[in-house]
């Protein structure tokens, strides 16, 4: 449909999606999983960041998107090689544009975050009982926090899920570019600052990057009086996204039954990336 090869085509993930790289163009293909609604909607969103500046990663222009295949929403987008891993602050300069953009002229999600993480509760084929009861009683413990935070910043554009994976190194231009603009969603910029703070500590990245991540945007979250609360409440939906994701006996579920026990037990405790 696009006029491309993809002969030796080679997988660079699968959790959510299954991203894959061409050999025989400077292409990567993102395949969502059967149901996914909101492609077209990415699809203007970047092309409208595009248009205001915001650094993103760009769309492949040789066909109309998204394409739709054997029931799955299809995306095909540039391929920028990568020198050297993404650091936080390289994340800093593209999250600021996208946050001081305005809000588009479409209609964009709000952040749910309890919706989704009491959906993630139920319909993982990783908990039990015990954990489930667990799980719930702390989201119901942050839930009735929530009416007494003052955020401090108003409604915007968020990415939503801000972190290093989710940002890629653009040799053209120079500097890094958003990717993954799946989660997109009007919210209070702190989700997405918050976001950051928790992979750079959760995954053990050295403190003087988040510090330089601090520099750069402008601003350090933890300093916000409702630093704890949504530190907590993005760390419980890691948790149970992971949980509703993972396959029974995978990697990645040994991994989050780690997370549950260190939460069980209030303990901190580094994170292995999934």
């Amino acid at each position: 449909m696009a006029g491309l090869d993809p002969a030796g085509a080679v997988l660079i993930r699968h959790q959510t999606n299954g991203v894959y790289r061409l050999v025989t163009a400077p292409v990567v293909i993102k395949v969502a999983p059967p149901g996914e609604q909101n492609l077209a909607e990415v699809v203007n969103l970047v092309s409208w960041l595009h248009d205001h500046a915001v650094p993103t990663v760009a769309l492949w222009d040789g066909v109309s998107q998204p394409l739709e295949i054997a029931g799955s929403g299809v995306t095909l987008w540039r391929y920028l090689p990568q020198d050297r891993p993404v650091r936080a602050a390289d994340i800093a300069e593209p999250l600021l544009a996208l946050h001081d953009a305005p809000l588009p002229p479409f209609s964009l999600p709000l952040v749910d975050p309890f919706g989704e993480i009491r959906q993630s509760i139920a319909s993982s084929r990783l908990l039990t009982d015990d954990d489930r009861a667990m799980l719930t009683e702390h989201c119901s413990l942050l839930t009735q926090d929530e009416s007494r935070l003052n955020f401090g910043s108003a409604p915007g554009l968020i990415h939503g899920d801000a972190h290093h994976h989710n940002t890629l190194l653009d040799p053209v231009r120079g500097g890094a570019v958003l990717s993954d603009l799946d989660t997109a969603a009007v919210a209070p910029r702190e989700w997405d600052l918050v976001t950051v703070e928790v992979h750079c500590r959760r995954f053990d990245h050295p403190p003087a990057e988040y510090a330089e991540f601090c520099q750069r945007y402008g601003r350090d979250v933890r300093e916000w009086s409702g630093y704890a609360w949504l530190r907590d409440v993005r760390e419980l939906r890691m948790i149970t996204t992971n949980a509703r994701k993972s396959a029974p006996g995978s990697p990645a579920a040994a991994e989050v039954r780690r997370r549950l026990d260190h939460l069980r037990r209030g303990e901190a405790s580094i994170w292995h990336i999934l």
